[in-house]
């Protein structure tokens, strides 16, 4: 029985009673059960990630596993409470599927996107940007800044799950997203197309005093540990902002919005 809380009242007391506690659901995007899966894969559409319950491995969970691993999707184990968790209590079978709540596109496409506005790539590569909050965020400080794409690895990173989609405010419907297995081999691609790599750094140079004009793309580490040691060798350049205060760092996301406006400033300003 659903207590009204506004007319209902426990015997013999003065006070509402508790309202029963709302039924939770799971994340849009949370894809479970094994059939569901499969039609899941069958439809083609984008998936992030596979978890499936640790020690089991039996006929069909296999197979399921198999096409992910096919497909390079990542597959990780967990215990059964947390995939209990993610599915409110549903029926899971022992795997679940994060669905992306955006397609992914190409790198090949983000340049394409550029092109057909006539203007000079702007890229952002976030390695190893975990928060779902911080991509969000990241996400939409790019689209506002006029940015072209982002890329992001297909490993240690979030992805489009329904807290990206809200914090981005709905800018992963408008900006292109790439994702790929190797971050340093794909800045290798970015440079052979003329794009010069800008790796977000404490010990950078000034960010308003760098020359961000021409196809760039702006390079955003992990919250703890920054950029690492393979992507950070090959940025062509390091960018830091100048902090005044007591605390002696940024939050990723707040960085990107400052180091964005900068560039966007630099590419669009001179067309007024």
């Amino acid at each position: 029985m659903k207590y009204e809380t506004d007319k209902k009242y426990t015997k013999g007391k003065g006070r509402p009673a508790p309202a029963r506690e709302a039924e939770r659901t799971p994340d849009e995007g949370v894809v479970f059960g094994r059939n569901a899966v499969k039609e899941l894969f069958a439809t083609g559409r984008d998936v992030d990630k596979i978890l499936v319950a640790r020690g089991e491995r039996d006929g069909s969970l296999s197979m399921l596993v198999s096409i992910a691993l096919e497909r390079k999707i990542p597959v990780v184990e967990v215990d059964r409470k947390k995939l209990d968790a993610m599915c409110a209590g549903g029926i899971h079978q022992g795997i679940v599927a994060q669905a992306a709540l955006a397609s992914y596109v190409t790198v090949d496409e983000i340049f394409a996107h550029a092109e057909g506005k006539g203007e000079a790539a702007m890229i952002v590569v976030c390695d190893g940007v975990e928060d779902p909050h911080n991509l969000g965020a990241i996400i939409r400080s790019a689209e506002c800044a006029g940015f072209h794409g982002l890329i992001l690895p297909k490993r240690h990173s979030a992805t489009l799950t329904a807290v990206v989609a809200k914090s981005s405010a709905g800018a992963i419907a408008h900006l292109p997203i790439a994702k790929v297995t190797n971050l340093a081999t794909t800045l290798d691609e970015l440079k052979k197309r003329g794009v010069w790599i800008y790796g977000a750094d404490m010990d950078g140079s000034i960010y308003y005093e760098t020359d961000l004009r021409g196809p760039i793309a702006i390079v955003l580490g992990n919250e703890g540990d920054g950029i690492s040691r393979l992507v950070e060798e090959k940025c062509d350049f390091r960018l830091s902002i100048p902090l005044y205060g007591k605390v002696d760092s940024m939050n990723v996301s707040a960085a990107a919005a400052v180091l964005f406006s900068e560039a966007a400033r630099q590419h669009y300003g001179q067309k007024k």
